[in-house]
């Protein structure tokens, strides 16, 4: 249906089955009330953005926990070992969301310093944290031993540092290690993304593992008892996944060459969302099954015990569950070219478009039903000519000063990677559910722009 933002609504189904949120443009509760408003979470978009203001980041509980869960009932009911889902927390890392998935029975994985700082803040069990990472300092290493989390390391200088750092302790049981390496499988995403082929600033290169296990082996400070593998993200294919199964049986009966008992495999993620009506993603259902399966097939074939498995959902939990609010504000008409309308944020609270050229959706939450009448280019407010949010966008007439324009399915690296390109402030966000809306995130204060800031005393008004 063209004549209306109505056609992104979640797809009507059988009320007796669950929807896979990362098939769906708008989060799980997104309605139309009988004023012609978006409500998302039983709430009115334009009201929650008269009382937070804009930007505004809407983050759905409902959408969150039913990834969750569809996630972790899948991988009880596919595969018939021990599993674990972690949530790939740089997708979208704070005290709420970690807290949020933790809640759900889910791991945190971390790839930072403050990413397990934070999910430590927020409660989460430290033997369900993985720090991921292809540089981290000897601090974040020490962090994640001293709260007994799992390291997964990812090149020479992760296993020497930690070796030392295990020596400066007095005697504990050995540090929780898994492998990261490469498997050499690609998948047909963006570039930047692509990350299991061969030429990745991730993880081992297959090559090395024999080395790699050796030395594992002679350290008894060290638990090597884990292996990764991520091939990428946004991935709409399934064989990719089947295939790295395969890899990674192997590399544990390698790993036991060297009488090393890897009883944790972890696949990472990688599963896409819907962002546009062209994108066909498989349900978070068949992804984990294809995966489970194939892994459990792959072990019997080489007659190894079935390890635990582990798998890393980041975008596909978190992005479909949020969306951004904007005000709508000047207008340029280009006559027999373009329209552009301007709204009150852009590349500094989610600069994908500009640095990977991602496509969006969007709505006017305020006028739901109004028919699709025209194209127009929206634009952010930032001094850069290449600040557009969505090009070519399909809303009702005369979009006008005031409107409240959402963009969906914003949840993964978008305030994650947000700045304070311009001095913008960083917009707060909101978790709403069932008809009531709680702050998870402060907005930002001009005073937060120079809280870090220092002036010279030479540098000051009043200095002689």
């Amino acid at each position: 249906m063209e004549n209306s933002g109505l056609q992104y609504l979640p797809n009507p189904t059988d009320p007796q089955l669950e929807r896979s949120p990362n098939q769906e443009l708008l989060p799980l509760t997104a309605r139309v009330n009988s004023q012609n408003r978006l409500e998302i979470g039983g709430c009115d978009v334009a009201q929650l953005v008269d009382q937070f203001g804009s930007p505004l980041y809407i983050l759905d509980e409902t959408t969150v926990r039913t990834a969750c869960r569809q996630y972790r009932d899948a991988l009880k009911k596919y595969y018939p070992g021990e599993s674990l889902v972690l949530y790939a927390s740089k997708a979208w890392n704070c005290l709420a969301l970690c807290a949020l998935v933790a809640s759900e029975g889910l791991g945190i994985d971390v790839v930072s310093g403050g990413e397990l700082y934070t999910a430590l803040e927020a409660g989460v069990s430290p033997d369900r944290l993985y720090l991921h990472g292809n540089y981290k300092s000897r601090s974040e290493l020490q962090l994640a031993i001293e709260n007994g989390c799992t390291v997964v390391a990812d090149n020479w200088l992760d296993l020497n540092n930690l070796v030392e750092l295990s020596s400066e302790r007095s005697p504990k049981a050995p540090i929780p290690v898994m492998v990261r390496f490469t498997p050499g499988i690609e998948c047909h995403t963006h570039e930047y993304i692509r990350t299991g082929h061969l030429d990745s600033k991730f993880g081992f290169d297959p090559n090395q593992l024999d080395e790699v296990f050796s030395f594992l082996a002679g350290q008894p400070s060290l638990s090597g008892n884990g292996i990764h593998a991520h091939i990428g993200s946004q991935i709409f294919e399934l064989q990719p996944h089947q295939d790295l199964a395969a890899v990674l049986a192997e590399t544990v009966g390698k790993a036991s060459q060297y009488g090393l008992n890897i009883t944790e495999v972890n696949v990472g993620g990688g599963l896409g969302i819907r962002y546009t009506e062209a994108d066909d993603p498989p349900s978070i259902e068949a992804w984990v099954s294809a995966i489970a399966k194939s892994l459990a097939d792959a072990c019997r074939g080489k007659n190894l015990p079935l390890p635990k498995l582990l798998c890393e959902p980041g975008r596909s939990i978190v992005g479909p569950a949020c969306v951004t609010a904007y005000t709508v504000g000047p207008r340029k008409e280009i006559p027999d070219l373009r329209t552009y309308i301007s709204v009150d944020g852009g590349m500094s609270d989610n600069p994908r478009p500009i640095t990977y050229q991602s496509v969006y959706r969007v709505v006017v939450a305020n006028r739901m039903a109004d028919p699709l009448a025209e194209t127009v280019t929206v634009a952010g407010k930032h001094c850069e000519s290449g600040d557009i949010v969505v090009k070519d966008a399909r809303l009702p007439a005369n979009c006008r000063v005031g409107d409240i324009l959402v963009v969906m399915g914003t949840g993964a690296y978008n305030y994650s990677m947000a700045s304070n390109y311009n001095r913008l402030p960083r917009p707060s966000a909101v978790l709403v559910g069932d008809g009531e809306s709680h702050i998870i995130l402060e907005r930002e204060t001009y005073s937060d722009l120079i809280r870090q800031d220092r002036l010279p005393n030479q540098l000051r008004p009043d200095s002689p």
